[in-house]
């Protein structure tokens, strides 16, 4: 039986020192945007009610890959070092909060798990009648309030995205390390953007939507911020050598694709009271994933194709899609891929055993088993 870790969850109903971080920051900036006008404050309070309160999953693996190599660090770590890496874990969720806006205003949303997002909030300051019963014209053209709302997502990405690079440039830290934080943040920020691009040509039909286009798509839009960057800044933050700094990278490609693929599957198959999504939002969206890619090159993709990217797909059109790709073998397929990058993520640890720390190793095999059993 594998061991779980729990990485740095706080207490239910305590604030975690990265929540605490990152309010304290959101204040500062409302205080200092009222200057600019009450419009500008509104934009950061809205900011603070979407971002506070999230899983915190990047933080958790920036702090926990740090705190397992802490103790085997050839100089002692002080406090002030488990700081700056608290602030570097905010400074990561403020990056993963510009990449969250931009996607909203790409792909047209206004809630995230049930509640409005900024675009959502924003927009129902100046439009407060509900927008999901705008006419066909009003979609085509949408309302000032909502026109409002989507510019304000982006600003407010740009300042975000502003402000995560502003705390890698900013921490106190010898010269080697910043420059390698920096490098990874950079290529991090790259490799999103180009992933983000790529999803966009997938779903407009300008890139073939052949498998390995999608997993590419997967692996820099996701992978790369989630779980290579964090695991990454929390080894250059302990002091860990180059070799092993690379080796967590590699880790977290394997284990951020199979989160990804993990994620298709949820939004499919899984259970909407669980994971808090709608059910049949990939559908509707008709988002080009591993599952789709398979469907395919397979007999059912006449029956399922009219029905998929419909935003006005009922229930029991999800339920049909979603029986068809599971009798095709779409579903069994994309969950073999995630055992597959599960897989790989042990080997590369049983193939670097002897390189790498026992509490580090202990960590690794406890996010492959988490990411085994997710259900949310």
């Amino acid at each position: 039986m594998r061991e779980t870790v729990t990485v740095d969850r706080p207490r239910t109903g305590a604030a975690s020192p990265v929540e605490a971080q990152l309010a304290a920051f959101l204040r500062e900036r409302t205080d200092q945007a009222a200057r600019y006008g009450a419009q500008f404050a509104r934009l950061w309070e809205a900011a603070a009610d979407c971002l506070l309160g999230g899983k915190m999953l990047r933080p958790r693996l920036l702090l926990g890959v740090f705190d397992a190599l802490a103790g085997e660090s050839e100089q002692p770590l002080d406090s002030e070092t488990r700081a700056a890496a608290v602030r570097l874990a905010a400074a990561v969720e403020l990056l993963h909060y510009a990449f969250l806006l931009h996607d909203d205003v790409i792909d047209g949303d206004l809630t995230r798990r049930h509640r409005p997002n900024l675009i959502g909030l924003i927009a129902q300051d100046a439009h407060p009648e509900p927008l999901g019963d705008r006419s066909a014209r009003e979609r085509e053209e949408p309302p000032a309030g909502l026109q409002w709302g989507r510019s304000g997502a982006i600003l407010m990405g740009d300042l975000m995205l502003t402000a995560a690079l502003q705390a890698f440039a900013r921490e106190s830290l010898p010269q080697e390390a910043r420059l390698r934080l920096l490098d990874a943040l950079d290529r991090t920020i790259t490799e999103s953007v180009a992933g983000e691009q790529l999803d966009i040509g997938l779903g407009l039909g300008t890139v073939t939507a052949e498998l390995d286009a999608i997993l590419s798509m997967s692996r820099w839009k996701t992978a790369a911020y989630t779980f290579e960057l964090p695991m990454r800044a929390g080894a250059v933050l302990a002091g860990a050598a180059p070799g092993l700094e690379a080796f967590l990278a590699r880790a977290g490609r394997h284990l951020g694709l199979a989160f990804q693929l993990q994620d298709d599957l949820l939004s499919v198959f899984g259970s909407p009271a669980e994971h808090g999504k709608d059910a049949y939002s990939d559908l509707r969206e008709g988002k080009e994933t591993a599952i789709i890619a398979y469907a395919r090159m397979t007999s059912v993709w006449p029956s399922i194709e009219p029905m998929l990217g419909s935003p006005d797909l009922r229930e029991q059109d999800g339920l049909a899609i979603r029986a068809m790709l599971s009798e095709c073998g779409a579903e069994q397929f994309t969950r073999s891929l995630v055992e597959e990058q599960l897989a790989a993520c042990l080997r590369l640890l049983s193939d670097s055993e002897e390189e790498v720390p026992r509490p580090l190793a202990r960590l690794l095999v406890g996010l492959v088993a988490r990411i085994e059993g997710r259900s949310t």
